[in-house]
């Protein structure tokens, strides 16, 4: 069964606005799993817009299904991860502006550099996945990292689904196909909704987890938060 966990780096900008905890960030996590999420995504940053690093510390105490703390594996956000230990650890290489990820990584340029990382982290007891575009080349340079997942970029994926679904999921079904080939996990993420999900699910062999945010904060102002997770979880069946 393909996991969700529930991104609530949006949920954390809302409270932000505002510079008080309402919305509490961890009554949401909290609430999520009591819904049925499977896991709890965050993705903090250097300027801490949204998520910030004492959340992660906070939802480290709380959270009872899965953390997965995504970001740019800088000496901060690694020092970050060290005392946290979530259960994984997603590596994206988005810049310190970036508003939100927006390419998967070049495991060929950066191997030795994300061999390090995945090393590390893993010694910490975290499952590791790299954020990739659905590149076969890029996949394949991916197992020499000694990555346990890759998590594959979906914008494209979800831009080109209205227009043709079929020429939209080629790519993203051949790289989980090399994916399960080679031995890797695989999940998936980015601009994933009540529309496409479904899809995507049906035609990505082996996907172990989505991880979806913005839409789903989108839906839950009108369907409200739990219908909106059960929503999402039929999609998955």
């Amino acid at each position: 069964m393909t996991k969700l966990s529930v991104n609530i780096n949006k949920i954390a900008t809302l409270r932000n606005a505002r510079g008080h905890n309402r919305p509490d960030v961890l009554q949401v996590a909290r609430d999520c799993e009591r819904f049925g999420a499977q896991g709890i995504t965050v993705h903090p940053r250097p300027d801490e817009r949204h998520i910030r690093y004492q959340d992660v510390r906070d939802l480290r105490q709380i959270v009872t299904t899965e953390l997965n703390v995504e970001g740019n594996p800088t000496p901060d956000f690694i020092d970050l991860v060290r005392e946290v230990r979530p259960e994984q650890v997603t590596l994206v290489p988005d810049a310190p502006d970036a508003i939100t990820s927006n390419a998967g990584w070049d495991t060929i340029t950066h191997q030795i550099y994300l061999i390090g990382v995945v090393t590390e982290l893993k010694s910490i007891g975290c499952r590791v996945s790299i954020f990739l575009d659905p590149d076969p080349a890029m996949v394949k340079a991916a197992v020499a990292t000694g990555t346990d997942r890759i998590e594959l970029y979906t914008e494209d994926y979800a831009r080109q689904y209205p227009q043709d679904p079929a020429a939209a999921i080629a790519p993203y079904a051949v790289a989980a196909t090399l994916a399960q080939q080679l031995g890797l996990g695989l999940n998936a993420g980015h601009d994933l909704d009540l529309e496409n999900l479904a899809y995507l699910h049906q035609n990505l062999p082996g996907l172990a987890e989505v991880s979806i945010g913005h839409a789903l904060v989108c839906d839950a102002l009108y369907y409200g938060l739990e219908n909106t997770i059960q929503l999402y979880r039929r999609q998955l069946v």
